[in-house]
């Protein structure tokens, strides 16, 4: 929902700002794994999600898992722009709404872009974008395995609107996350990315140099339309085999089971935590 990264105000300025056109990229592949490096298999989920600043109570989650709309739920693990207090994140939280049937998607807010409007606790420069990657990795993977992450799970790296015209701030973002998304790899956690359709995720879309970059792209377009399909904005050939999130919906306020939670709407193609 919107105060879980910026304003509500913010978000659409910094998404209208970006500019909305949108161009094909190159092919990338899903990733799989790397030289000399055992991987788990990854886990896949294909349907309805749900992202929402704090993860609710365990009671909530199992009326809501009752209710059956949703089958996935995104949880922010870490990174200092993270938005919102987490008192119900615990390991034993991670492992109750895993056996009622969730699966989770974890999200990291890490550094934002040097050219974002705004303040954040952590921005990226160009002088630290390689080391701060590292760094943020590291955490994110420490904070997902302290959850009951595994490894071989996806971390998904969160990217607010910034402008991607700006090549310096482009450059150094790139350069971020190339090392977070390496860095994950080396520790077998899988490289996820959440962005704009019109500026983050489009910048990793459309990148000439695919090297290092995520290999699965949840793209925020706010059209309510619930699929990873249709309006999938970039070459067909790209993200494939359950490579996609789609965030199409955002502050939906909704009642199940008796419990109300704003949430953001997500339909979802793509690997998910492994919990246990």
């Amino acid at each position: 929902m919107a105060e879980h990264r910026q304003s509500r105000k913010r978000r659409y300025i910094t998404w209208g700002v970006a500019g909305a056109a949108v161009l094909a990229g190159a092919g990338i592949a899903a990733q799989t794994s790397t030289a000399a490096t055992v991987w788990p298999a990854q886990k896949t989920y294909t349907g309805r999600a749900f992202d929402t600043c704090t993860a609710p109570s365990s009671a909530a989650m199992k009326a809501w898992k009752t209710d059956g709309y949703y089958g996935g739920a995104a949880v922010y693990v870490g990174g200092k722009n993270r938005g919102c207090a987490q008192p119900n994140l615990t390991a034993s939280w991670v492992k109750s709404v895993n056996t009622l049937g969730w699966k989770l998607i974890p999200l990291y807010v890490g550094a934002q872009p040097p050219c974002q409007t705004g303040s954040s606790p952590e921005k990226i420069t160009a002088a630290t974008a390689t080391s701060l990657g590292a760094t943020d990795a590291a955490d994110a993977v420490a904070k997902a395995s302290a959850l009951g992450m595994k490894a071989g799970s996806p971390i998904y790296l969160d990217m607010e609107a910034y402008d991607i015209t700006n090549k310096s701030c482009n450059d150094a973002v790139l350069a971020y996350v190339r090392s977070f998304s390496k860095t994950l790899r080396a520790k077998t956690y899988r490289a996820g990315y959440y962005g704009f359709s019109s500026s983050s995720a489009k910048a990793i879309a459309t990148a000439t140099n695919k090297t290092d970059l995520p290999g699965n792209l949840w793209y925020a377009l706010w059209d309510k339309k619930d699929t990873t399909t249709t309006d999938w904005p970039w070459g067909a050939t790209q993200f494939t085999d359950h490579s996609r999130g789609h965030q199409y919906q955002v502050n939906s306020k909704e009642t199940r089971g008796g419990y109300t939670i704003t949430v953001d709407r997500d339909t979802w193609d793509a690997p998910v935590a492994l919990v246990g």
